[in-house]
């Protein structure tokens, strides 16, 4: 159970990062299933970039991965809107 909490972490903060940028930016291009999906995906990348860059001292807990999953999920959602947008 100790490995899979920063992933659920990361997940959960993806997920609300995602929704929450795409929401702001008013991406109308993705549905909040496709929003939330490309956040829990790019949250796991930005936790698991966060604690690469960061290093075990300057970085951890569950905050750190929090953070590195709102910041990580909130851009990868972007991303994907703002292709989607462009294909359309």
């Amino acid at each position: 159970m100790e490995a899979l909490l920063p992933i659920i972490t990361q997940v959960i903060a993806g997920a609300v990062g995602g929704n929450v940028a795409s929401g702001a930016l008013k991406q109308v291009a993705i549905n909040t299933v496709a929003r939330t999906i490309a956040g829990a995906i790019g949250g796991i990348g930005g936790g698991m970039l966060l604690s690469m860059v960061g290093g075990e001292a300057a970085m951890t807990g569950l905050i750190a991965d929090g953070i590195g999953g709102l910041i990580g999920g909130g851009v990868l959602s972007t991303i994907v809107g703002a292709v989607v947008a462009r294909a359309r």
